[in-house]
């Protein structure tokens, strides 16, 4: 168990708190590349408890900043998006997208460009996701995940409901070996569905292991277990990368799994698949092509979850936890040894910067940035879930 103190910690992501200073160190999804179109270059994002505006200006450059204008606090997200950045619809102050106002009508110096004027944030597009980086400058450099970069393949997209919980309690389950047996295959074979997912994670789990990983390009645990039964398996294991990804073999694809905290009590998540060819032949597939899903919430009107896929499952069982857990009632035990590895990893992290030093898994170095590599099990590529493999 946690004290409230440390519950409450490592579950913050605002601005000015240790947790949220801590995860501002890392590129965070914003949202698929396809949402920004011609028609509607931009769109509202909460993310970390900020509210800002995501736009792209007549030149296909990326703008992430502070929705409310620093004139008079109005709305930028109902402005024009121009040429060289986005006009306030108040007053018509004109914003690039490093936020530096660049006109201001009406006034005696209109064209004086106003450095650092609005609240902005680097964006960037890769693999079909815009991320943005909400920390301190120099940003590091964005991770070339090796789904986000081959040229082997095509990708997909599937964007999950927003949770109504803590980043955290959705994190903490890629490090929890043994929830698959009962939480997937056991409520599967209950409901008469997916019998090959129910075979493969309805297999004795004999034993189970943690690897706390550093490597130069990331860090985190790399989960394995060792199943019994008619068709016996030690998985290589794959990897929950800090602070807020899984890294998962799923139904043919390599997928990431992204946790991105909108504020303390609510997550958005979004998976980016790829899909190798069969034939190894290159694919061309720009950002905006790339095919997006979104899942609706399975909980109804009744109050009842529709537990009939991985995502449902698991989102009943983080949501239902509480919007923030409360550690301090748990009873942990041996398979939960990769949850306390975790916590330990964040807090760990938590002081490192506050300490003013920089956390793991931060990329500086361009030449280890090509194309980052994961060895990972292979029985669950072979499996059709049309769901999550964890």
């Amino acid at each position: 168990m946690l004290s409230k103190e440390d519950n409450e910690l490592l579950t913050q992501t605002s601005a000015g708190t240790p947790g949220g200073d801590l995860l501002r160190r890392y590129w965070m999804p914003i949202c698929p590349a396809a949402e920004l179109t011609a028609e509607k270059p931009k769109r509202r994002v909460r993310i970390l408890g900020e509210d800002l505006v995501l736009f792209r200006d007549g030149q296909g450059k990326l703008g992430l900043m502070a929705e409310q204008c620093p004139h008079r606090n109005a709305s930028l997200y109902y402005g024009f998006v121009e040429d060289d950045g986005l006009r306030c619809p108040y007053h018509g102050w004109k914003f690039d997208a490093e936020g530096a106002c660049i006109e201001r009508p009406f006034e005696k110096n209109k064209d004086a460009r106003l450095p650092e004027c609005a609240k902005a944030y680097p964006a960037q597009a890769l693999g079909g996701i815009i991320f943005g980086y909400l920390g301190p400058l120099p940003a590091p450099l964005l991770p070339r995940w090796e789904n986000y970069v081959r040229k082997d393949g095509k990708r997909t997209i599937t964007v999950l409901p927003v949770h109504h919980c803590n980043w955290l309690q959705a994190q903490e389950n890629s490090v929890d070996p043994v929830h698959t047996y009962w939480l997937h295959a056991h409520i599967l074979k209950s409901k008469g569905l997916d019998p090959r997912a129910t075979a493969y994670f309805g297999r004795p789990i004999e034993a189970y292991d943690f690897d706390l990983c550093h490597e130069p390009t990331w860090s985190g645990i790399r989960k394995a277990r060792v199943y019994g039964g008619d068709k016996p398996e030690r998985e290589i294991g794959h990897p929950a990368i800090f602070p807020n990804i899984l890294m998962n073999p799923q139904a043919g694809a390599l997928v990431s799994h992204h946790r991105t905290p909108i504020d303390d009590k609510t997550t958005y998540i979004i998976w980016q698949e790829f899909w190798p060819s069969p034939d190894g032949k290159e694919v061309e597939q720009r950002d905006e092509d790339i095919p997006v899903t979104y899942l609706d919430h399975p909980k109804g009107a009744d109050g009842e979850y529709d537990l009939s896929s991985f995502p449902a499952q698991d989102l009943m069982a983080w949501e239902t936890q509480g919007a923030i857990a409360d550690r301090s009632r748990e009873m942990l035990g041996a398979s939960d040894r990769g949850i306390v590895m975790w916590r330990r990893l964040l807090k760990e992290q938590i002081e490192l910067v506050q300490q003013g030093k920089e956390p793991v898994g931060i990329i500086r170095d361009a030449a280890l940035n090509d194309i980052i590599t994961f060895h990972l099990s292979k029985g669950q590529m072979n499996l059709s879930l049309g769901a999550a493999a964890e």
